[in-house]
């Protein structure tokens, strides 16, 4: 017999307690009763692993998906300033963040885990650049923010890990990325070929960082190809001390293009529930109500959402409050938010053109657009242009960078010349030719005498 896993499961099971009509200045007494008995039935029925101190629980969230590009922290601060419960992180490699530092940013109040690169040195050049690769708004984020790492190695995951769990409220680790980027090196999904590797990098996380830091660990996953290898692979998850389990209802050659297959999400919940572990589902999950009714009918205990949230992030607001919001609004509070954030004009750009329709003039005008003072002219944002001009300012925007034609980049590339069979012009450019004098020749008029004219 299935054990009841919704509310309406136990609606029905306790309605008949209170059939008797009641007095409407008696409704709010009753139905706290009833939630009451509701909650304590269910508390009963649903085993829970522990939550640790400051870690979060991720059952009844609605969360923003890790995305490349598209997680960075403005976009996280949107997602949240709209109604996303969590948000996670952009996926970041473990080497990566492994030899940061980490500083207090005064201006942006931000935490930043940088690198300055050193080019094979020994020292840092001392016009080196500095990279920034993890930045978090503690005030902002605080207890909602969820660190997705990208992983092969778990002496590596749990030094990275180490870098950043004190200021972040979990640990997730990324099996479910299909991109050549994240499973040429083992990672993403390439982790569901080897589950002892995963349940490792688990494990060594539990073990390491769930107590120093009292936060949990999870991971993302996809589907396998049958219902039974997705349940053998969710049962030994499940049982590496996790404290939740996302499923994207996606085998790993599939593409967002295609429709989601949800066919064996209820399985995957029901496992992780006999293990006490929240489920959230993600894939084609549009809306927070659309991710609620979802949740509610597959038996998960969340949802996350990707794509629509890069579109629009207004779509975590419920109907209730007005639902999503047309684009316009949206991207004139992402603009300040980039803004006041000084993020890199390049990220900002990017989900700019994927905020405003295709279809819209403004479109064109956005992707020609070469800084923050384009960008907010083009938008007819003139409210915005003295915040873009400072921004491009500090930036180097406002700088015009010389053009150099593709000619004279082909002519000055001897990789693009020998690719073309040009080998001559490729010696010229590699092999410096030695004038007369550098080769030590004289020149023939100044050893021989001026010829004389002779008379016919």
């Amino acid at each position: 017999m299935r054990r009841p896993n919704c509310f309406g499961d136990w609606f029905a099971t306790f309605t008949c307690l209170f059939h008797k009509p009641y007095p409407r200045h008696a409704k709010s007494a009753h139905s706290g009763m009833l939630s009451t008995l509701l909650r304590k039935a269910m508390d009963a029925e649903i085993k829970r692993v522990p939550i640790p101190r400051r870690g979060v629980d991720y059952r009844g969230k609605v969360v923003l998906a890790p995305m490349v590009r598209s997680g960075e922290l403005p976009s996280r601060l949107l997602a949240l300033h709209y109604g996303a419960d969590l948000v996670w992180g952009p996926e970041t490699v473990d080497r990566a963040m492994i030899g940061t530092t980490r500083r207090f940013n005064e201006d942006s109040k931000t935490v930043d885990w940088y690198r300055v690169a050193s080019h094979g040195q020994k020292a840092p050049p001392v016009d080196a650049k500095e990279s920034i690769i993890y930045r978090i708004h503690p005030a902002r984020e605080a207890g909602r923010l969820i660190f997705q790492i990208g992983t092969a190695d778990p002496e590596r995951a749990v030094q990275a890990a180490r870098l950043v769990a004190g200021d972040v409220a979990g640990i997730d680790v990324n099996a479910g990325c299909p991109k050549p980027f994240s499973t040429s090196g083992g990672m993403g999904a390439a982790l569901l070929r080897t589950p002892d590797k995963l349940c490792a990098i688990l494990e060594a996380l539990v073990k390491n960082i769930t107590p120093e830091f009292e936060i949990g660990i999870s991971v993302k996953i996809r589907i396998l190809e049958t219902a039974a290898e997705t349940e053998a692979l969710v049962r030994r998850l499940c049982a590496t001390g996790i404290t939740a389990l996302t499923v994207h209802c996606r085998t790993t050659p599939m593409r967002p293009r295609e429709r989601a297959i949800r066919g064996q999400l209820r399985m995957v919940a029901e496992v992780c529930h006999e293990h006490g572990v929240a489920c959230l589902m993600n894939g084609d999950v549009e809306t927070r109500d659309q991710g609620v009714r979802l949740a509610e009918e597959f038996g998960a205990d969340g949802a996350m959402i990707a794509t629509a949230a890069e579109k629009n992030p207004s779509c975590f607001r419920s109907e209730a409050d007005g639902g999503v919001l047309p684009w316009q609004p949206v991207v004139e509070q992402y603009l300040k938010t980039c803004m006041d954030l000084d993020n890199r004009f390049g990220n900002t750009k990017y989900l700019l053109v994927q905020m405003v329709p295709g279809r819209e003039r403004f479109h064109q005008l956005v992707s020609q657009g070469k800084s923050y003072t384009d960008i907010c002219s083009s938008l007819g944002l003139e409210h915005l242009l003295e915040q873009a001009k400072e921004a491009d300012t500090k930036r180097g925007l406002d700088r015009p960078k010389e053009k150099t034609s593709k000619s004279k980049k082909k002519k000055n590339n001897p990789s693009a010349l020998a690719a073309g069979g040009q080998m001559g012009q490729v010696r010229e450019i590699s092999q410096h030719r030695k004038t007369l004098s550098e080769r030590g020749a004289t020149v023939q008029s100044a050893l021989e005498p001026e010829p004389t004219s002779v008379a016919a």
